[in-house]
């Protein structure tokens, strides 16, 4: 009989934990069979931590993880030479070059070899390109010249072409307008090739996926099926766990009132027994005092070991309770005044070759959103209000201190703690209250010690949101660039909470239309070439997942 194949991913009593002691799993035992699996679980509950275990980036402290072909992993936070090459970047300069000189003529046993059997590999790198919304970018073009998303795009492109048997995605639609999300959607609902494994915050792509894998208190737990039958199922496990905690604890207080009443019994004997015996013999009323006592002594043990078992069932009732904690954002109390102006750009022209010419005035508390293509500038443009670069023309004035949660969270210094990274924008204030602080962020006695850069992706967003919302000066204008990436949705209906109080100047750019809705801008712009004002409406089209096929 012919043995089983192996998983072509496990893990044997897998566990980690950072330098500083933190733990992040435990003993974990699974295993990833071929397909697509989503990976899920709150804040900081390890994913990334896992995919890195899985990719071998990271190493085990103790335990093991066994792949059958190496993994190829597109981290959370990717990051490029940006003198690269596009053609580099893709892992086909080489081939290209060799490509070239045997078309010219020169046929070498070098070029021979390093072409392979590959020798479709431009035409593959240019269906690959265009399935990822990249068909226009010249190989010969620079990293430096792509946007944040472009990158992403084109690192997922090289490990496409590397066809790899074992896929590991971290985030791979952050970033990403909605026609390059829906692209990667798609690409990945027809990827077959083995094991892929995607930690996404991305409701649409997780309800692709073959099965939901959660990562919860260091264990790993699977769902055959996507998002919606996951949280079905979850919602339904969760009614009967509040049945079965309402009903042993009703048992409990049952079980409390039967010991408490044995014990009012037993003292109540034992003061009738004390009055019967007077007159008594000695032996006789010592032996009827024995056998009261051995009596009431069974049946308060009876009660008390009842009282105990309900006690245990009421524990694991409530251990099947779901209270996962939820950050408590306070934006700084700031005010505006209406006609008050915050930001003032007249014919800038924003850096690293970009031709556009920008003129903007914002005014009082507005809370604007900012769309735009990958690649439109939405990201220079918010680095230039917060004065983090320079206008390559024109005149850009900032009259009041202004605060940016960048996209790459660089706000932080990866050797610092939490508490010490916050307490460098805001030292004035005391260590009782940076740690009440902290502590609404989820980041709460031993957490806020913990030095950023083992912060999972979720955890560093926080920890940056409390370092630029915590700093002094206040800002009374506040600028977000995609702030919902690797939030889980409890800490972004938080997060959309605090905004709604906020009552300085408020910029957002972002892709995630429910979320800049519910921020209720008073006013949206579109980039591209130019600043123009457009409406709800056409931001909701603008938006809005592609229908059908994109080309």
């Amino acid at each position: 009989m012919t043995p089983p194949a192996p998983t072509p991913v496990t893990c044997a009593q897998l566990s980690f934990a950072f330098t500083d002691g933190t733990p992040v799993l435990n003993d974990l035992t699974a295993g990833f069979a071929p397909g697509r699996t989503g990976l899920i679980g709150t804040n900081g509950s390890g994913k990334s931590t896992l995919l890195r275990l899985l990719a071998g980036r990271l190493t085990p402290t103790s335990g093991q993880v066994v792949t059958t072909a190496a993994p190829a992993y597109l981290p959370q936070q990717v990051t490029l030479d940006v003198t690269l090459r596009v053609d580099e970047a893709l892992g086909i300069a080489e081939q290209r070059r060799a490509l070239a000189a045997i078309e010219a003529g020169e046929v070498t046993q070098d070029h021979l070899d390093t072409i392979g059997q590959d020798w479709d590999v431009e035409e593959r790198a240019r269906w690959t390109l265009a399935q990822l919304g990249l068909d226009g970018i010249d190989p010969d073009r620079t990293v430096g010249e792509l946007s944040g998303g472009q990158v992403v795009l084109l690192h997922l492109a090289a490990l496409l072409l590397a066809r790899p048997r074992v896929l590991l995605l971290d985030e791979p639609t952050n970033n990403l307008d909605p026609q390059a999300r829906q692209r990667v959607r798609d690409t990945l609902e027809t990827w077959t090739a083995g094991v892929l494994i995607v930690v996404t915050h991305d409701r649409e792509l997780l309800e692709r996926v073959d099965r939901i894998a959660e990562l919860r208190d260091g264990q790993l737990s699977l769902h055959t099926g996507g998002l919606s039958s996951y949280e079905q199922a979850l919602a339904t496990s969760q009614q009967a766990a509040q049945r079965d905690l309402r009903a042993a604890e009703a048992a409990e207080r049952e079980h409390h009132r039967g010991l408490a009443e044995t014990r009012a019994r037993t003292a109540r004997r034992n003061k009738a027994g004390r009055a019967t015996a007077d007159g008594m013999p000695r032996i006789v009323a010592g032996a009827r005092k024995r056998a009261a006592q051995e009596s009431a002594g069974k049946l308060h043990a009876v009660q008390q070991a009842r009282a105990e078992a309900a006690r245990r069932r009421r524990e694991q009732a409530e251990r099947r309770v779901r209270e996962d904690p939820e950050i408590r954002v306070r934006l700084p109390e700031t005010t505006v005044p209406a006609r008050r102006t915050v930001a003032t750009l007249r014919g800038a022209r924003l850096p690293h070759g970009s031709r556009a010419r920008l003129d903007l005035d914002v005014q009082g508390p507005e809370r604007i959103a900012l769309l735009g293509r990958n690649g439109a500038g939405k990201t220079t443009l918010l680095r230039l209000l917060a004065g983090h670069l320079a206008a390559a023309e024109g005149q850009v004035n900032v009259p009041v201190p202004a605060r940016l949660l960048p996209q790459r969270l660089d706000v932080l210094d990866d050797a610092r703690t939490v508490a010490d990274n916050v307490a460098d924008h805001a030292p004035e204030l005391t260590t009782t209250e940076l740690r009440g602080h902290l502590a609404r962020f989820l980041f709460s006695g031993t957490r806020a010690d913990q030095t950023a850069a083992t912060l999972s992706g979720g955890e560093r967003l926080r920890a940056a949101l409390a370092t630029v919302l915590l700093a002094r000066p206040a800002p009374q204008l506040l600028l977000l660039d995609e702030p919902t990436n690797n939030l889980d949705r409890a800490s972004v209906a938080a997060l959309t909470s605090a905004l709604a109080s906020f009552r300085g100047a408020l910029v957002l750019a972002g892709h995630d239309l429910q979320f800049l809705q519910a921020c209720q801008p008073t006013r949206w712009l579109l980039l591209d070439e130019e600043l123009t004002d457009t409406t709800s409406q056409q931001a909701t089209a603008l938006l809005a997942p592609p229908r059908g096929d994109p080309d």
